[in-house]
């Protein structure tokens, strides 16, 4: 069974690694080019047959200050400035440790990844994300995450590292010290390998696929459209328990409340951002958009059918069709397109009356620059949507689990009492990152934050330790 611990005293094993490393996305692959320039052999573990993981699901943008990106754009930023804004985002919930370490190590992770690997990054500086207080993030030319990890291994195999794909990872082999000693890897044709290594890094994502987790920390999704990738089964959360690691902020999540329905395509939040809003099937808008995208995902899923649309307009759409996503929904036939407010109600299926009344409510405040009954403040995106306007039926989605393995400043596992187990380290959705318990303690990118920054800290460390 998958997630299982074994417990011997004398293993053996069909092959020995300096380091492993268990998930080939952004975190695995990250921590793999750290261990491997720290002087270390590392062997990735992928259940897929090709690395794709969350990442490749995400817009593959990694939040940082203090960037030559940035002050290309004459962006002054920097590490307390990010470091605030998490505080700010999580209500002083996360581990403020975890939180310093990532904002002070985001930008040389993403100036690391540029100049050693040649990933080419440029910022995104033609609109802001909710809770930044400035434009940070950093992404490749197609704005999408399954680049990011193209390009993540390309840069592996073209410094030899190890890859092992369609092998399944069901138990880690540790001694009675709690000390990994290795791990069995099932085949596609049932086959079981014992690999022995000197340190492991978890980089298998949380739970959001594992719908008894869900259900047990995240009650208010479990039902919810789950738009992850499918091996986020939970076996880090599992094998940390087993092992008597703590585990922290399981309530934690990224949901989203832009997934366009039914294409199951997303769509960018810089519709909502720029001054779209969100209204309901009657036509009416229900929330503060401007609260963040992962607190959409429950916003839309209590609306009637669990159903909202995305309101916006040409100009805005052009903003948006820097992102791959984008383009496919318009490409599937997901974006409505209208030249005024009742003509796309009636394309919507929504009461024109009340739909029209929506409208006509957020344009007057925009023109005061004023605030609305739901305390969007309108004065940071005053322009008026004007035809041709569009729209897209969305719903909301459970993206990721933000809670997982507590981690140090260098990314090895805690138990209960702060210790580190001995050789066990854990990045991205494995380990616990900053957003706090909640869904509005997520903060656009801490997904890839933690993927990025504290994969690198797993590899360089995990490879010290196994030396």
């Amino acid at each position: 069974m998958s997630g299982e611990v074994l417990f011997e005293d004398a293993p053996r094993f069909d092959a020995e690694v300096p380091v492993a490393i268990i998930g080939a996305g952004a975190a695995g692959l990250t921590a793999a080019l750290a261990a491997r320039e720290a002087g270390a052999e590392p062997l990735v573990l992928e259940r897929d047959p090709v690395p794709r993981g969350s990442t490749s699901l995400s817009a593959g943008l990694i939040p940082a200050a203090g960037t030559r990106f940035q002050r290309a754009h004459g962006i002054a930023d920097d590490a307390a400035a990010f470091a605030a804004d998490l505080h700010r985002k999580a209500h002083g919930k996360a581990d403020p440790a975890l939180v310093e370490t990532l904002a002070a190590q985001a930008g040389a992770t993403v100036e690391w990844l540029a100049d050693r690997f040649g990933l080419p990054f440029s910022l995104v500086h033609d609109f802001d994300y909710p809770g930044h207080s400035h434009r940070r993030m950093h992404g490749l030319p197609s704005r999408s995450g399954a680049e990011l990890v193209d390009r993540l291994r390309s840069a592996a195999e073209a410094r030899g590292i190890a890859l092992l794909t369609e092998a399944r990872v069901t138990t880690l082999v540790a001694d009675r010290a709690r000390r990994i000693r290795g791990l069995i890897a099932e085949r596609p044709d049932g086959a079981r390998e014992r690999i022995g290594c000197g340190a492991l890094v978890l980089a298998c994502c949380g739970f959001g696929a594992n719908k008894a987790l869900v259900a047990r920390h995240i009650p208010a999704l479990a039902n919810a459209l789950y738009f992850g990738h499918p091996g986020n089964e939970g076996e880090a959360v599992l094998w940390g328990e087993a092992l008597g690691a703590a585990l922290r902020d399981l309530t934690g999540h990224q949901g989203h409340g832009s997934v366009a329905h039914p294409q199951g395509i997303l769509i960018t939040w810089a519709v909502i951002m720029e001054g779209g809003f969100q209204v309901n099937l009657r036509g009416e808008r229900f929330w503060n958009e401007a609260s963040g995208y992962s607190e959409a995902g429950e916003a839309v899923l209590r609306q009637p059918e669990g159903l909202a649309f995305d309101i916006f307009d040409a100009r805005i759409a052009a903003i948006a069709r820097q992102f791959e996503d984008f383009r496919s929904a318009e490409a599937a036939g997901a974006v409505l397109t209208a030249d005024s407010p009742e003509a796309l109600a009636a394309r919507m299926r929504v009461p024109a009356d009340a739909f029209a009344a929506t409208f006509a409510a957020v344009e007057a405040a925009k023109r005061a620059g004023s605030a609305d009954r739901f305390g969007r403040d309108w004065s940071r995106t005053p322009a008026p949507l004007l035809p041709p306007l569009h729209a897209v039926r969305v719903t909301g989605a459970l993206f990721h689990t933000q809670g997982g393995l507590a981690v140090d400043r260098t990314a090895r596992v805690l138990r209960p009492d702060g210790t580190p187990l001995p050789n066990l380290f854990a990045a991205g959705g494995a380990a616990c990152g900053v957003s706090g318990p909640d869904a509005s303690g997520y903060l656009s990118g801490n997904g890839l934050l933690s993927a990025t920054v504290l994969g690198r800290l797993a590899g360089e460390n995990a490879a010290r330790l196994a030396a």
